[in-house]
């Protein structure tokens, strides 16, 4: 397909590097997966997960939203973590998000878009949660832009430690934490912002649940 070819030139240019490294490797590759960590993160396409953790392909299990939103209406997102729970049995789960987030900047600065406007809500309800922080008139916009970007981890974090999932999960005793983190566009570096729970110790009582 000539609209692939630099594609599929860089796929053949890759494979043959891999496998002049390591004759093995495919071959263990098509044997299964079980990687320590879950990744839930922005599509954006600078934030790569398997490239900014300097990974290889059977060490992260990736789902990608808009913005790294987690909603609990999202059938797709609640079967990839039940999956990477359940099955592959992770025991880190990240939520990753980053500076200078386009989905994030539509959202604070209300823009329109159309459909996507409704996902976004998800992040308007997060600054309302948290509004007297930008409540400082001496911010300025990019400054507020990488608040609610941390903000918005925050947020899908607990989202995310709010679903029968996660809870089920600790409820059992599994050993499963919940972490999240933040990716510098301008450094490259992933930064932590203090956000990991291993037990549903911490959240607000309204998200806990009796067994």
């Amino acid at each position: 397909m000539a609209r692939l070819s630099d594609l599929f030139e860089k796929n053949e240019a890759w494979a043959k590097s891999v496998e002049e490294q390591n004759p093995d490797f495919f071959d263990t590759l098509a044997k299964g997966q079980s990687p320590r960590y879950l990744w839930i993160g922005c599509s954006d396409s600078r934030v790569p997960a398997s490239v900014v953790t300097g990974m290889g392909p059977c060490d992260i299990f990736v789902h990608r939203t808009v913005a790294n939103v987690i909603e609990n209406t999202d059938l797709n997102m609640l079967s990839v973590v039940q999956y990477a729970v359940e099955v592959l049995k992770v025991q880190d789960v990240i939520v990753c998000g980053h500076y200078g987030c386009g989905g994030v900047t539509a959202a604070l600065h209300g823009h329109k878009y159309g459909p996507i406007d409704n996902w976004l809500r998800n992040i308007k309800n997060g600054y309302q949660l948290n509004a007297h922080r930008f409540d400082d008139k001496s911010m300025s916009d990019a400054d507020r832009v990488s608040l609610m970007c941390e903000v918005n981890v925050a947020h899908q974090v607990t989202n995310l430690c709010a679903t029968t999932i996660v809870q089920d999960a600790w409820a059992r005793g599994q050993d499963l934490a919940v972490h999240g983190v933040i990716f510098d566009l301008a450094s490259g570096r992933i930064n932590d912002l203090d956000l990991t729970y291993t037990s549903d110790k911490g959240l607000p009582p309204i998200y806990k649940m009796d067994s």
